[in-house]
């Protein structure tokens, strides 16, 4: 998935994107190129860990 497409996903920008990806927050990217892309397996892992935090909270 690119950038774009992460920031469909979640409902937000591709700059808030960005942003975690820079602060180690969301989804690990894999850049390609000048592209950085995001594999389907790691936005699951992401998911998880969402769901795991949440759960831990309540």
């Amino acid at each position: 998935m690119t950038t774009a497409e992460v920031a469909k996903r979640y409902r937000t920008s591709p700059a808030t994107v960005r942003y975690w990806r820079h602060t180690g927050y969301g989804p690990v990217g894999i850049k390609v190129g000048r592209k950085v892309l995001y594999a389907a397996a790691e936005i699951e892992r992401f998911e998880r860990a969402l769901v795991g935090t949440q759960e831990g909270a309540a």
